[in-house]
């Protein structure tokens, strides 16, 4: 797909450098011609791909890495440490990444064919700041800044493992359904909620951030 388009479908959800948008060019390709061999993601029109993961992925990006973003997380420029847990097909992981190259990104990931894609893409695109970790987050001995999490299976027992990696201050920022953020604030409770922001152009789907006390 040509970086005009990808600007065009991109635009609702961030602003991209010509840099990015090569880049998502190149991670879309590489994502369409996995996909066929590997179920990385349900969606299979590359128009679609670019908004649900690409456009929900950069604008998490621009909200939790941005230079003002407060004191919970060292601005990019400092090396944030950033941990996405069950990373799938690297999102919003990698578009994490991307946005912020000083930001120290780990992937955790189980399945080793889903590994193996996103070792290709880091490779691809030349991100130095990114690594990919095969494991069950359980037993990562790390904590980060930030922990993100988006469309895991088992959401609930997944919530208690993903706050254990966020470092003390740190925030957890979950890309999950408008109906799944009462259960994250009722089931975390050591946690300090901000109000949940509806992602562009989704009557369900929203970014949910708290900080550790």
């Amino acid at each position: 797909m040509d970086t005009t388009t990808i600007a065009q479908l991109i635009r609702p959800f961030a602003g991209l450098s010509p840099e990015l948008l090569h880049q998502t060019s190149i991670y879309i390709e590489l994502l369409l011609k996995w996909n066929a061999k590997i179920n990385l993601t349900a969606v299979r029109d590359p128009r679609e791909m670019v908004t649900r993961h690409f456009g929900e992925s950069f604008f998490a990006a621009q909200q939790l890495l941005k230079v003002d973003s407060g004191p919970a997380i060292r601005p990019p420029h400092q090396g944030a440490s950033v941990i996405d847990l069950g990373s799938g097909a690297g999102f919003p992981g990698l578009p994490l990444a991307m946005f912020a190259p000083e930001a120290r990104v780990t992937l955790i990931e189980s399945n080793a064919r889903k590994v193996a894609f996103l070792n290709e893409v880091i490779s691809a695109l030349g991100l130095k700041n990114a690594r990919v970790v095969r494991q069950r987050a359980e037993g990562y001995p790390a904590k980060a800044e930030l922990v993100t999490m988006r469309a895991v299976e088992m959401f609930e027992s997944v919530l208690p493992v993903a706050r254990n990696l966020v470092a003390e201050g740190g925030r957890l920022a979950l890309m999950i359904g408008a109906a799944q953020a009462a259960v994250a604030q009722a089931q975390v409770k050591a946690i300090i909620w901000s109000g949940a922001v509806l992602i562009p152009g989704s009557h369900s789907r929203v970014l949910l951030v708290g900080t550790t006390s």
